[in-house]
């Protein structure tokens, strides 16, 4: 018999939901505000789990929820074991999980585990003499004799990565914000802290968690070799077996924010020892071109044969794809869509992806990200991809209610919207939808092989199993794609479904086309 679980009804303890399934990442502020305070929560979230389900959302991932005073909106954790109060309680967290249980919906939480805020009571322990219990759960150094910092590492976020606690006379290291200090995983204190933290969530029903920065946790013990240590993957292969250990088990997402492909997938481990998923960050950042087909490629050859690949084109810190790799041609983001969610692997869907949300433009007043505040005009940061979600038309986009203003500023709702999509057929929201259906009607496009075929430069095709062919031409001439038997079962733009092929399939500029029973 398969083993149920209150918070997963009628799922089978194993890797197929994740494996097989479409994921979504969620910015909760910006994702539904429910008490007019202009700020999206949790209780706003439940109330649109429908669309969730009904675009056929299997798991989500929500940015950080854990109590914060937002120096890095929420990656500056101050309570590990709680819910941030703008976005509502731990009640409402364990109702999320239950409502979106009932709809056959998992939820991933964002694990900060590289540093805590410099609120949180085991850093104002910590910093409260060198003899407190907490001293070394942090990284800590003596100035150099001039009274420097130990060495001249900077932040991701500009400056120094070291500031001096006058009154203990040693500096604390912070890879990103001084207020985000790090955190000292030689200390078995911190691992087996970490333990209860994931204990406390598992037991609420949470189905895993995206580890931030998951590559950089371990310090060099002699603060001579910044970059990611060897000892991080003991640390990997600890949390995989006890996700594995869970019933129903669990997963961990990492965050390798690493542009060498081969080095990424190196924390795959053997593809069964250590966390189960990694973004893939040289996809993300590779032009929209059939380039792409090359990092595919790559990806599948590198891969231990027991792993599995993650395909995603946007998230809150690399912007928005409709933007970033499509320039807001819709045409462009179908196809877009298109690849992401029939390669091999499990698709993440970032809010929005699936009406084409494009980035905004936020004024420099109104910017809060902290990227931003420090280097704008050359870099405006990440709150134009962060943007409150379009549901409507409707003054406030169905996001807030009016008068309440939206933490940040709202984009082209007025025409882009989830309303005015969700019953055309001609939108980018019907397309999504109806090629997650596929993806769960044809088994190929969930497990099958990845297989790429020849074509002509600006054109990229390949096959997934034995009975699915997938064409797209990312130029802006019209081809012919070789190869391919069949039944068109998804189209863009729309209108060849259910076209037959007989041995070639021509595409126009910016067309694609799944091709369904298409052997050689």
């Amino acid at each position: 018999m398969i083993p149920h679980s209150p918070f997963f009804p009628g799922a089978a303890a194993s890797n197929a939901w994740w494996r097989e399934g479409v994921l979504y990442q969620i910015y909760v502020r910006s994702f539904a505000d429910s008490n007019g305070d202009g700020v999206g929560d949790l209780p706003g979230l439940i109330g649109r789990l429908d669309h969730l389900e009904w675009l056929g959302i299997d798991g989500l991932w929500l940015n950080p929820t854990m109590p914060s005073p937002n120096a890095d909106w929420g990656y500056d954790v101050a309570d590990y074991m709680d819910v941030h109060p703008e976005l509502g309680t731990l009640a409402d967290l364990d109702r999320l999980v239950a409502e979106a249980a009932r709809r056959g919906i998992r939820i991933l939480l964002d694990l900060v585990p590289n540093h805590t805020s410099d609120r949180h009571p085991w850093f104002l322990d910590a910093r409260s003499s060198r003899e407190s219990a907490h001293r070394d759960w942090y990284v800590w150094a003596d100035p150099r004799a001039d009274g420097s910092p130990p060495n001249d590492w900077t932040s991701v976020f500009d400056g120094p990565a070291w500031t001096l606690d006058a009154p203990t006379g040693q500096y604390y290291l912070h890879n990103f914000l001084a207020e985000q200090p790090d955190l000292n995983w030689w200390n078995d204190e911190v691992t087996a802290a970490f333990d209860d933290i994931l204990r406390f969530w598992f037991d609420r029903g949470v189905a895993g968690f995206r580890v931030d920065v998951a590559h950089l946790i371990i310090k060099d013990r002699e603060l001579e070799d910044r970059w990611s240590q060897p000892e991080v993957h003991d640390i990997h292969r600890r949390w995989r077996a006890f996700a594995d250990a869970q019933e129903p088990p669990r997963i961990f997402v990492g965050e390798t924010h690493i542009r060498e492909l081969e080095q990424m997938i190196s924390f795959y481990g053997t593809g069964e020892d250590e966390l189960h998923l990694h973004f893939n960050f040289p996809f993300v950042y590779a032009p929209f071109d059939a380039a792409l087909a090359q990092v595919v490629a790559d990806t599948e050859r590198l891969l231990p044969a027991e792993s599995w690949p993650v395909w995603t084109g946007s998230n809150h810190d690399v912007g928005r794809f409709p933007s970033r790799w499509c320039g807001g041609d819709d045409a462009r983001t179908r196809l877009a869509l298109l690849a992401l969610l029939t390669l091999r692997g499990t698709p993440f869907l970032y809010y929005g992806d699936e009406i084409g949300m494009t980035e905004v433009d936020v004024p420099p007043e109104r910017l809060l990200d902290p990227v931003g505040l420090r280097r704008w005009p050359t870099d405006p940061g990440r709150d134009c991809m962060r943007t409150p979600m379009q549901w409507s038309a409707d003054e406030g986009a169905g996001f807030s209610e009016p008068p309440a203003e939206p933490w940040l500023p709202l984009g082209d709702h007025r025409t882009r919207n989830v309303e005015a999509q969700r019953d055309d057929p001609a939108s980018v929201l019907t397309f999504t939808r109806d090629l997650v259906a596929l993806r769960r009607r044809l088994p190929e496009l969930r497990t099958g092989s990845y297989e790429q075929l020849p074509a002509e430069p600006g054109v990229w095709a390949w096959r997934r199993g034995e009975k699915v062919g997938v064409a797209l031409n990312l130029s802006d001439r019209g081809t012919t794609v070789q190869g391919l038997k069949g039944t068109i079962a998804a189209s863009s733009p729309r209108g060849r479904e259910g076209d037959a092929v007989s041995g070639a399939v021509s595409l126009g500029p910016s067309e694609g086309v799944v091709v369904e029973n298409a052997g050689p």
